[in-house]
């Protein structure tokens, strides 16, 4: 399927020392000591600053960037419910009429390009929702991104057959074509996030791919993951391996791939939801890395500020899953995740309520549109 430019400049790869936490044996559980979070903390300022730049940004469709499709106007949908306005607001009500007419028969919510990244979104926002109206909608997107899943029987761009020994298994892609794992953690989360259980065929079928994305060679049977320790994740698995920020000189006679926040705290977020705890492996290997490379100055990894929001949105999500309060990093310096968090996006946020990546426009992030959507997300998540 073709993409447009925009849209695929959007989302396109959208997007590092000891281990001195431990996930709790139910990964959305609070461990030992640690007091449960309250089940929701008071709205921000930033947050009600934002959503009220959202609101007075609306397309006169109902749609907030509507040449991309309706993946951003269920992002706004999704944050502007969670921070209290109803589905009958008339802002919400007029996007989710818009969000309808990329509806198909199918179940996929997609116009000409990018099913699996805008169907994804759509059905997380649909299960976000209070009440069970829209769950015809939410029961045919399920059906619909499990059809575009890259399993048994399946080809590959060279006609080769997909079974489990391929490095596609188990992956998503925009479409029905190369896998990475952006796409596959938007369809794990939001096949997650609409009920589905982590047994659930699909999400272990998708753990397969997230396993050949991290960097472990003692759990990633892909050749590029040989020797391998840091416990991070890449793009991709497939073609021999792919990072968005290139290799590092480490290995001898040769280098290795690179790993970083956003795929990190991605692959992270994607092992809890398919049910892993502390007692795997890959686990330990992820949170390894993540105390090691523990910032929120900058995209941790990449050396850079690309992809500075997606990161954010990640990293909000793979700790709410993870179930603490706090993070000791290897330096044995505790960090309340909520609250930094909090703190750097009150700090970057524009006085009219918007934020954007003015150190790098990469993946549309000089769009303040989708980088407000992204804000107002993560601020949902540290209240939760």
């Amino acid at each position: 399927m073709k993409k447009t430019y925009l849209a695929a400049t959007m989302i396109a790869a959208l997007l590092t020392g000891s281990a001195l936490l431990a996930v709790a044996e139910d990964p959305a559980a609070a461990p030992a000591g640690i007091t449960a979070p309250p089940e929701s903390r008071p709205q921000t300022d930033a947050e009600k600053k934002a959503i009220d730049y959202l609101i007075a940004h609306q397309d006169p469709t109902g749609a907030w960037l509507p040449q991309v499709g309706p993946a951003v106007t269920a992002m706004v949908v999704k944050g502007l419910v969670q921070g209290g306005k109803p589905i009958d607001d008339p802002a919400v009500k007029k996007a989710l009429d818009f969000i309808e007419t990329f509806r198909q028969k199918e179940g996929g919510y997609f116009k000409d390009s990018n099913p699996n990244y805008n169907s994804c979104v759509v059905l997380s926002m649909f299960a976000s929702l209070p009440g069970d109206k829209f769950k015809d909608q939410i029961k045919g997107l399920q059906d619909f991104l499990k059809s575009l899943q890259q399993v048994e029987g399946k080809t590959d761009s060279k006609g080769n057959t997909i079974t489990k020994d391929h490095p596609w298994y188990g992956g998503a892609g925009y479409g029905e074509d190369r896998p990475d794992l952006s796409n596959t953690s938007y369809f794990i989360e939001a096949l997650h996030d609409s009920g589905t259980p982590a047994t659930d065929p699909a999400i272990q079928k998708a753990l397969v791919f997230v396993t050949r994305s991290q960097m472990n060679g003692e759990t990633n049977d892909q050749t590029f993951a040989k020797g391998a320790t840091d416990g991070g994740f890449i793009y991709t698995p497939a073609e021999g391996g792919e990072s968005k920020f290139g290799d590092i000189d480490k290995l001898e006679g040769g280098s290795q791939l690179r790993s970083y926040g956003s795929m990190t705290y991605a692959g992270f977020k994607s092992l809890l939801y398919a049910g892993l705890t502390d007692k795997d492996p890959r686990v330990k290997a992820a949170i390894k890395w993540i105390t090691a490379n523990w910032t929120l100055e900058f995209n941790p990894g990449s050396a850079s500020f690309d992809g500075q929001y997606y990161y954010y949105h990640a990293f909000a999500r793979a700790m709410h899953a993870f179930g603490h309060d706090t993070v000791t990093d290897a330096k044995g310096v505790k960090h309340d995740w909520r609250k930094e968090l909090t703190d750097a996006l009150t700090h970057a946020q524009a006085g009219d309520g918007s934020w954007v990546n003015p150190k790098s426009p990469r993946w549309f992030e000089g769009n303040p549109i989708l980088v407000t959507a992204y804000g107002v997300l993560c601020l949902e998540e540290a209240r939760k």
